[in-house]
């Protein structure tokens, strides 16, 4: 675990932030004193997002396209002058058996939850480094930790994000840059078509979880650097989004 730091003053640009546990995150953010940057790709959303958040900087962005990513990049960089954080949640699901998955399918979505996460981190690196210092975050799933069955093609993105988060962590320490996983439970959002109810058990010893909960311990994680964070199935724990002694 690294330095706890105080997240007043500091900017994170966080993906995914149109809605679900990206927008929950912006808010907290904001909350805390940060100043939340929003990317994502419905614009509509983001403008919301930021009128509620007393304008904070939206940049409508598809994180699969390199130009996009430097642009919000840029600008953020116009209006804050620098880069603290990085939450990578944009994603998306792919389900069913492994034998009837649609092989382009699924290469949009290793293109979208991995290759686009990849390069998300090294396009603000170069800002990072000059401040020596940075902290992101990546949101993987809890599917990793199982055999998936019915979500394998998804959970094996998924795990390649694990990997990436372990690598990074290492090649990035000496520069001050802290790389944090996070393994979130069920979560209610959008995310596989809402198919998820708050608090709903689709399986023993499950719950379905809040974004709100879950970007508690995106907070945590930033403030900490902690490696990883393995969300707990069942109940909240609201205790978890603290920072620990």
């Amino acid at each position: 675990m690294t330095d706890f730091i105080d997240l007043t003053g500091k900017t994170v640009i966080v993906t995914g932030a149109s809605s679900g546990i990206g927008a929950s995150v912006a808010r907290q953010l904001h909350a805390a004193g940060a100043h939340p940057v929003l990317a994502a790709r419905r614009a509509d959303r983001l403008a919301a997002l930021s009128a509620e958040l007393d304008g904070a900087l939206a940049v409508p962005t598809d994180v699969t396209d390199l130009t996009q990513l430097h642009d919000l990049v840029a600008a953020t960089l116009d209006r804050h002058h620098r880069i603290d954080g990085l939450v990578n949640n944009a994603g998306a699901s792919l389900h069913g058996p492994l034998e009837d998955v649609d092989p382009t399918e699924f290469g949009k979505i290793l293109q979208l939850n991995v290759v686009s996460l990849l390069a998300a981190t090294q396009a603000v690196l170069p800002a990072m480094r000059e401040q020596g210092f940075g902290r992101i975050v990546n949101v993987s799933s809890g599917t990793t930790r199982r055999v998936a069955v019915g979500v394998g093609a998804y959970a094996s993105s998924k795990s390649a994000v694990n990997m990436l988060s372990s690598v990074l962590t290492q090649e990035l320490a000496e520069d001050g840059i802290a790389v944090s996983l996070l393994l979130p439970s069920i979560t209610a959002t959008e995310f596989a078509g809402g198919r998820f109810t708050l608090g709903a058990s689709p399986r023993p010893g499950l719950v379905v979880h809040s974004p709100d909960y879950v970007a508690g311990i995106v907070l945590r994680l930033l403030r900490t650097g902690e490696e990883s964070f393995d969300i707990p199935h069942g109940p909240e724990q609201p205790d978890l989004a603290r920072n620990p002694d």
